[in-house]
């Protein structure tokens, strides 16, 4: 049997969804009672990190251990992905020892090659091209607000990056329209919105360039940075071309009063979201950086379980 991967939210099936997201509230409302749910007990996560993070590791360190395993950092300067070593023997060797690998890096290329030479699960912590974990726990969040979310409409105000990407494929297998507020030059791309049709024919894509138009009917508003690592030489430029959409709120005042908001943080503040909103009545930004330490764990639970290939 061959070892399954997230690299990308279109890994998962309709069930595949559907059960990770009733296992995600289920372990949540078991921490939330002090049961102790060990259905790894003696597993091992290896963790690699060519970017830092805070929720990443932690989200993903802390929920292995609640679901009895552990989970072991593997930094840059150990690892050396492409430099040091080849990634495709980091994953063959990585294979003998443990039960998945979780890897956070820069190019998506890396992560498709862990995948494809490993025996064990590979989770995609984020790449440049998609960040699937977060995309499910901010659907998780929007679950625990409004219950059903077919038919909701969700905004994302910024650049259509990684985050976007993954969470406009998810919206689009949930029944939920994603409209970008964008401006000219950071749509998403043509060639991801190809597939996206083609994998999900009911894909319900909005763009609309004014953030204030974009906000008619919302449900969810959404923002990330405008920067992220590795764009730093561009920064200037974006924070220039992305005038006008900082999340504020006169902004939210032209979306559904009932709106709520997220961010995937790390947050600017002052930048693309102001104190007032985030700090808010509307915000469910710590909910969702929480949210990813169940989201995740119904994650592992669902690919870890299998075993390695063979096995």
């Amino acid at each position: 049997m061959d070892a399954r991967h997230l690299v990308n939210i279109n890994d998962l099936s309709d069930a595949d969804l559907n059960e990770l997201f009733a296992t995600a509230k289920e372990l949540k409302a078991h921490l939330a009672c002090g049961r102790a749910v060990d259905s790894l007990a003696g597993k091992t996560l290896a963790m690699i990190f060519e970017k830092p993070s805070l929720r990443t590791r932690v989200s993903f360190e802390v929920g292995m251990n609640q679901l009895g395993g552990r989970a072991l950092y593997l930094s840059p300067a150990e690892i050396g992905l492409g430099r040091r070593e080849a990634t495709k023997d980091v994953a063959r060797v990585l294979s003998g020892y443990v039960d998945g690998i979780m890897a956070r890096t820069f190019a998506h290329e890396t992560i498709t090659e862990l995948a494809a030479h490993s025996r064990v699960p590979v989770i995609n912590g984020l790449s440049d091209y998609s960040h699937p974990c977060q995309a499910l726990a901010d659907m998780l969040t929007a679950m625990e607000e409004f219950g059903e979310v077919r038919g909701r409409t969700w905004v994302f105000v910024g650049d259509g990056n990684n985050v976007a990407r993954s969470l406009c494929l998810l919206c689009a297998r949930l029944g939920v329209t994603f409209r970008l507020a964008a401006p000219k030059g950071y749509e998403l791309d043509e060639a991801f919105l190809a597939g996206a049709r083609r994998d999900v024919p009911a894909l319900r894509y909005e763009l609309i360039p004014d953030p204030q138009e974009a906000m008619a009917g919302a449900d969810v508003i959404y923002t990330d940075t405008w920067v992220s690592m590795g764009q730093e030489d561009e920064k200037q430029k974006r924070l220039q071309d992305f005038q006008g959409y900082c999340v504020d709120t006169a902004l939210m005042r032209a979306a559904r009063r009932e709106a709520i908001v997220m961010h995937c943080l790390p947050a600017y503040r002052g930048v693309e979201i102001t104190d007032e909103v985030l700090d808010g009545p509307q915000s469910r930004v710590l909910q969702e950086a929480e949210n990813r330490m169940h989201a995740q764990k119904a994650v592992l639970h669902l690919l870890l379980q299998k075993g390695r290939e063979g096995l």
